[in-house]
């Protein structure tokens, strides 16, 4: 697993793309669930991002992704520590 079970990430999941056709990807969590990506505008017209995409999927790449609303992170896997 790539995200330590004993820290309190609850918003991240990882996943795997899996299958890119635009203007869609679909991608698998750790727990074997296909999911939709929702993707912005900005993202959905971008030739270098979908480039990118394809790049991360030949790779086999882990990527963070939001649990709520299926949308990749563009902070990757950083979390802002607990406010004290």
């Amino acid at each position: 697993m790539l995200i330590d079970q004993n820290t309190t990430i609850k918003n991240i999941i990882a996943a795997q793309l899996v299958k890119i056709f635009y203007p869609f990807i679909i991608a698998q969590t750790e727990e074997g669930e296909y999911i939709k990506l929702n993707l912005s505008l900005d993202e959905r017209n971008d030739v270098l991002f979908w480039d990118e995409c394809k790049s991360i999927l030949k790779a086999k790449l882990w990527v963070p992704v939001g649990r709520h609303y299926h949308q990749l992170l563009d902070n990757g896997w950083y979390v802002d520590p607990d406010p004290a």
